[in-house]
This record gives structure tokens, C-alpha cells and sequence, in this order.
């Protein structure tokens, strides 16, 4: 029976030993509580680590059976899997780096080949439990190379992946020594999710700069696969919090918070421990409030509370010390005997407590330096049931995206943060209340149980997409009909672009020279009797006689200028003329002139920019630029402006290698017709030849070819078994 398989770094256990005995309780989490809907339901299952080491065979069988009961299946680490993998690599390597902090991160070869163990690890523990057919949807940088380690096991199981903390630029990604195997991991994805439109722009930016893929869109083609690239802002359960304001254990919190605080405002802060909070910044604009404005002093109250988190580490050590050298500093220049400026607790709170802070406080200031998405901005939404209270939101949060109604501040510029808090203090009821109605609704409408659904729907979706796709690709089935048509027929002609069909493209055009196996396939394919091999190619013909005039082909070079049947010579098209060239040869100049990497390539009647040696974006600005440029100059020459793969080919319009194609079909009957092709050009062929034609497409979907291989090995094997 099809079943899903939640994958985490984490369980959704808190698990507490006491006595040698281990004791479980189910957490209280955000994304605990959106996928209980999933892992609870019938033989659906989550796997993850329990959160501390287990050693004992006895213990870890018995935590085993315990947590089977809660559908969990957990991952044993060792401390030094824990301290290398988690605290390592996680959390030194890819945390700095993803939160825009990489002065931080630490590159060390031990981390990342602990992290590579460990994603091993929770991939054999996922085999042991996966079926074909189940959906395995795979969470956080924590496990960046499960999906990837999965698809090489079992290809056609469904995978999704899904990032909860940002993605970077490029331009700070590519500091990680191991990025390519980073990316490769996560393409192993059908499906890959992020908080915000930006993570997904620069992962698609990062994927093309740095693999060999093809990117359209947010899909992105690689192994023959498409991985659909989508932002899910994650949500809250919006009902909980908003039901708990109700409750008798909170109501009673509430009273205590009035009765202390009778006349001061409460402006609350609430985050883990780390550099990437903004806490010391915070802080900063709240004593610079103090300062500025004195009739503030004795009726305003920073309520911050820090979660522990690492402070061993000494970057988090060192930022636990600042934080209480600021408290310390502010309290000591501005308290007085009845009155705290600040309230600081390092130490976690249970919910109660959190959600009576969230229903008490005037303002809630949540500025962290980068997020992911930020939950506890959301949860204090989604606690103001009389739709009062002002959110104080850093543009760097994920939830600025769509908390557009909060006081959004950048939180480098503490002057702007202690101005958003005045204008929060001084914020009249009726814009509070407008302001947070808009909120609510957001926070409601997209909760979490919405973003669960709306991950595993597209999901879904992107399979169909690509079984489809692969109802089109060349399949066993596919060839062996082929092959039938193939022998069946007595006159058979093939038409067989060079430059990406039967060869790799290479930086340098000139060293795609044909090798020796080329040679032996089209010799003994042409030897076929009742074959007729034509090698149709945007190649100079020159190029294309001393590759292959020896040969018994046909050759049809410059997209069909220059033609030769096997026995005769060369002869060209009549009706051409190049006298164009000097009027567009300068323009062609002018880019190359401002594009390092690009050159011209000039043809007996066309002129060709390629750009495969460019950087990688700035020669697809340059395409742009120039198609733009000179279809505004060949509008009424009788010229064509035709794109390829990294060139750019300005051409004769009667020059096409449709009407090439068409011209062979005269001189002879055929009951077997094929033609294979990967660029623009070869789509006139596919255009023109009769439906009961096989033509396919290479490296592509997109096509009005009937089919489509991957790549030219594909192209080879299906020719060598037409040969046999």
C-alpha cells in the first residue's frame, strides 16, 4: 500500500532519560503539528534522529518499539556523527553561509565527509521502509544530498525536498567548497520548495552557474529529469494560537502580566540564540529610543526572551556575553527603583506563557539579520484576537513577504527601528485594528495545514507532468517499434544533425571533430542496402567535406547552402547573396568587442555569434541585447535571425533546412523517414516531414518532433541497434 515518508533531522519527539530509561513525548513544533495530519494517518511513517545519542543495543530496540507506536522510525547517531555532521558541517558550514554570515563558516574536509555518512545513513534507513510508488518528502539543509542518494537507488519513487531556512546568492554559495555535490543531492527532488521568491531565484541561479543543466522558468532539466522549483511560505496552526488566548492557564498569565506591568507598554522580543537575530541590534535601537526620547523612560518595557541555543560554540558564546553586557548596560543608565527597561530572560517558556506575552504586548519586534521565514511573527498575528497590537518586521524575514501590513524596517539601520517604535507607540487603535485584520486574514488563509496540502498537490502534479514527459521520451517500447519500421521498409532515408545530436558540444566548435566510433556507426549504417544516411548540419561546408567527403553520405551544410550527394561535389543554392554581411559584420563586432569570450564565425551566406565561453549571464544579456538589435536591422533584407544553443545565426531566409530536407524527399520514394535534431533549425525539418515520419528531438521537450532522447550517447545507441 502507497505510503508517505516525512524525512527530518529531527523527530517531532522530545525524548528525556531518567534513570537509565528513556521517556517520549510528542512535540509542540510548527512543522510537527502540520505534518501530524500525514505521518499519524495509516502506515505513513517519519524518520529522524531522536536528538541525543543511544548507544546500547537493548535501549535503542526498546526506543524503537516505542516510537513505531507514533509511526517513527528514528536514526541512531554517535556523538561524533553529531558533533561533525549537526554542530560540524550543518551548523558551521552551511548556517553561516546560508544566513549571509560566511565570516563565520568553517570549511573542513571532516565535517563534510561526516555529513556525507550521515545523509547515507538516513538514506539506507529510508530504503529499508520505501516502496515503489510512496512519496518521500525530505526536509532542511541538514539533508541536502537525501534526495539525490534516493533517486540513484530507486528512480521512479516520488521525492520532494523543502528548505526552512534561506537559500543565498550565488556569489556566497560558491564559497562552499562542496557545492556542486550540494545542488547535484538536492536535484534529486521532483519537487523543491522555499519560504520566499528570492530563495528560489538564487537557487536557479546557482544551479545554472555551476552544473551543466538547462533551466526554463523554475524547472530545471537535469539527469533527464525535471525538478519544478516553487515558494511555499510556510505557515502556523493559527487556530491553536488563537484558541489558547481563551484558555484558563493563559487568561490567568494575562492578569499576572497586567498586574506588573499597570502602567509601562510592553514591546516583546522572542528568539533562539544566534547571530542571525538582530539581537544586539535590537537592543541598540531601544537604548537609542531611550535616549532620544526621555518621556518614554518608566512607561516602556523591552520584554526579550533568548532561547538557548549553542552557547558552547564560541561565536554564540561570545554573542550570549554581548547581550548581557548590553542588558546590563541599559538597565544600569536608565532604571529606577520601580522600573526595568529591560526584561530579559535567557531560558525557554512554555506555550501558555508565550501566547499571553503575545496577547499582552503593544508591540512585537522581530528584526532578524536573515530568516528563513520567522514563525514567531506569525504566532503573534495570529494571538491578537481583538485585532489590536503593531508587528515590527525586518525586511530580511521571509514573512515580510507577506506580512506587508507590519512596520517593515531594515535591521542594519537602528535609527529606522527606534523610529518604527515610536510610530508603533503612537499608532491610533483604528490603523492598529486595520493593519492587523489584513494579517489575520494572511496568517489564517495560509496556514500550515494550506502549505502541506499545497506542497504534496504540486507534488503530485509534477509527477503527471513527468510521466508525461516520458510517455513522449524514446522508451524500450518506443524503439522496438522503430526498429520494426525499420527493417520492415526497403527505402529508407535518415537526417542526422552533427553539432548536439551525434556529438557533445564543446567550448572550442573546432574540436567536435567526429571520432573513430562516429566513423564505424555511419559507415556501417550507410553500408545498410536501401539506406540513405544525410548528415544535415549549420556547419561550413568545407568543415563538413573533410569530415565526412570520404564517407558514403549525403551532405547538406550551412542549414542546406551548400549540398553533395555521396558520389557528387559540392554545389550551392542558387539565388544567394552575402552582400549584407558588410552592413551587419561591424554590429556583430561591437558586441563581441564588450563580451570576453565571444566570437564571430563567418559562412558562405550567413554570419554566426557564439557565446558558450561567456560568463554565464552576461552572455545571455548580450543575446538579448544583440537579437533585439538586429531584427531590427534584417526586417526588409529577406534575412533570418535564428537563436541556438549559446550562438546566434543571421541567415538567408531561403536558406532552411526544412526545404533542404524536402529536396531528398523528391528524388526518391521512401517508406521510412527519420530525423533526429536538437536546435531551432532542426524544428523546420521536423515541421515539414510527413506525419508518418519518426522525428526526435535531442536534449529537449519542447518540440514538434514526435519524441525526444537526452542526450547524443542516446542518439548513438538507438543508431547502433537500427544497424543490427
Amino acid at each position: 500500500m502507497r505510503k508517505t515518508i516525512i524525512v527530518s533531522n529531527r523527530l517531532p519527539v522530545k525524548i528525556a532519560e531518567k534513570d537509565g530509561e528513556f521517556t517520549l513525548q510528542a512535540s509542540e513544533g510548527g512543522l510537527a503539528t502540520g505534518l501530524g495530519s500525514i505521518y499519524r494517518e495509516g502506515n505513513n511513517i517519519w524518520i529522524g534522529w531522536p536528538g541525543q545519542e543511544i548507544s546500547d543495543p537493548k535501549q535503542q530496540e526498546k526506543v524503537i518499539k516505542d516510537l513505531r507506536k507514533m509511526n517513527l522510525v528514528p536514526v541512531f547517531l554517535t556523538q561524533e556523527e553529531i558533533n561533525n555532521y549537526y554542530e560540524g558541517f550543518s551548523n558551521e558550514t552551511l548556517w553561516p553561509v546560508f544566513h549571509y554570515m560566511s565570516v563565520y563558516a568553517r570549511y573542513d574536509q571532516g565535517y563534510w565527509d561526516a555529513y556525507y555518512q550521515v545523509n547515507k545513513k538516513f538514506t539506507d534507513i529510508i530504503l529499508q521502509h520505501a516502496a515503489p510508488g510512496d512519496v518521500i518528502w525530505v526536509h532542511d539543509y541538514q539533508l541536502l544530498l537525501v534526495p539525490g542518494m534516493i533517486r540513484n537507488e530507486m528512480p521512479e519513487v516520488s521525492v520532494g525536498f523543502f528548505q526552512h531556512i534561506p537559500f543565498p546568492s550565488y556569489e556566497l554559495f560558491r564559497l562552499i567548497p562542496w557545492r556542486a555535490e550540494l545542488l547535484e543531492g538536492m536535484l534529486g527532488a521532483d519537487l523543491m520548495g522555499f519560504h520566499t521568491f528570492d530563495d528560489t531565484r538564487h537557487f536557479l541561479n546557482a544551479v545554472s552557474r555551476i552544473l551543466p543543466v538547462n533551466t526554463s522558468a523554475n524547472v530545471v532539466n537535469y539527469n533527464d529529469r525535471a525538478t519544478v522549483v516553487e515558494t511555499f511560505p510556510m505557515g502556523i496552526d493559527d487556530k491553536k494560537f488563537s484558541e489558547l488566548g481563551h484558555s484558563k492557564a493563559v487568561l490567568e498569565q494575562i492578569q499576572s502580566l497586567k498586574e506588573n506591568f499597570r502602567e509601562e507598554r510592553m514591546v516583546l522580543s522572542i528568539d533562539r540564540l544566534d547571530y542571525s537575530k538582530g539581537i544586539l541590534q535590537r537592543l541598540q535601537a531601544f537604548e537609542l529610543l531611550l535616549q532620544l526620547y526621555p518621556e518614554y523612560l518608566g512607561k516602556v518595557v523591552l520584554y526579550m526572551i533568548v532561547v538557548p541555543s549553542r552557547d558552547t560554540v564560541p561565536q554564540y558564546k561570545e554573542l550570549r556575553d554581548e547581550i548581557d553586557k548590553q542588558v546590563g548596560n541599559i538597565n544600569a543608565r536608565f532604571r529606577t527603583l520601580s522600573w526595568h527597561p529591560v526584561q530579559y530572560f535567557y531560558r525557554s517558556f512554555p506555550v501558555e506563557v508565550l501566547s499571553a506575552l503575545y496577547n499582552f504586548a503593544d508591540i512585537c519586534l522581530v528584526t532578524p539579520m536573515r530568516d528563513g521565514m520567522n514563525l514567531v511573527s506569525k504566532e503573534y498575528v495570529a494571538s491578537r484576537n481583538n485585532d489590536d497590537g503593531v508587528l515590527i518586521l525586518s525586511e530580511m524575514a521571509g514573512a515580510s513577504k507577506e506580512l506587508i501590513d507590519a512596520i517593515i524596517v531594515n535591521p542594519n539601520n537602528i535609527g529606522a527601528m527606534t523610529h518604527a517604535i515610536t510610530d508603533a507607540l503612537n499608532m491610533p487603535l483604528a490603523e492598529q485594528q486595520r493593519r492587523m485584520r489584513q494579517m489575520r486574514q494572511m496568517v489564517s488563509k495560509f496556514n500550515i495545514h494550506h502549505w502541506v496540502k499545497l506542497f504534496m498537490t504540486r507534488l503530485q502534479e509534477v509527477n503527471t507532468m513527468q510521466q508525461n514527459m516520458l510517455a513522449r521520451r524514446v522508451s524500450p517500447e518506443t524503439a522496438v517499434q522503430i526498429r520494426q519500421q525499420y527493417r520492415e521498409a526497403k527505402r529508407r532515408i535518415i537526417f542526422l544533425d552533427y553539432d548536439g545530436t551525434l556529438v557533445g558540444f564543446q567550448t572550442n566548435i573546432d574540436m567536435a571533430s567526429p571520432d573513430p566510433d562516429l566513423y564505424q556507426l555511419l559507415r556501417e549504417l550507410a553500408a545498410v542496402p536501401g539506406n540513405d544516411v544525410v548528415m544535415i548540419s549549420g556547419r561550413k561546408h568545407q568543415t563538413l567535406g573533410e569530415w565526412f567527403g570520404h564517407m558514403p553520405l549525403d551532405l547538406i551544410a550551412e542549414h542546406g547552402a551548400w549540398q553533395k550527394t555521396r558520389e557528387g561535389e559540392w554545389y550551392q543554392l542558387p539565388g544567394l547573396n552575402d552582400h549584407w554581411k558588410e552592413e551587419l559584420l561591424p554590429i556583430l563586432e561591437v558586441t563581441t568587442d564588450r563580451t570576453p569570450g565571444s566570437f564571430i564565425e563567418e559562412k558562405s551566406f550567413s554570419l554566426v555569434w557564439h557565446y558558450r565561453k561567456v560568463e554565464s549571464g552576461l552572455g545571455e544579456l548580450r543575446a538579448n541585447e544583440l537579437m533585439g538589435t538586429l531584427r531590427y536591422y534584417t526586417q526588409e533584407k529577406g534575412l533570418q535571425v535564428l537563436p541556438g544553443d549559446k550562438v546566434i545565426e543571421v541567415k538567408n531566409i531561403e536558406i532552411n533546412k526544412g526545404k533542404a530536407a524536402l529536396s531528398w524527399l523528391h528524388h526518391k520514394k521512401y517508406d521510412f523517414i527519420m530525423a533526429l535534431g536538437d536546435d531551432v533549425t532542426d524544428e523546420d525539418i521536423f515541421k515539414v516531414l510527413p506525419s508518418k515520419a519518426i522525428t526526435i528531438k535531442v536534449g529537449s521537450q519542447v518540440s514538434a518532433a514526435q519524441y525526444y532522447l537526452r542526450s547524443h550517447h542516446e542518439v548513438r545507441h538507438l543508431l547502433r541497434t537500427l544497424k543490427k
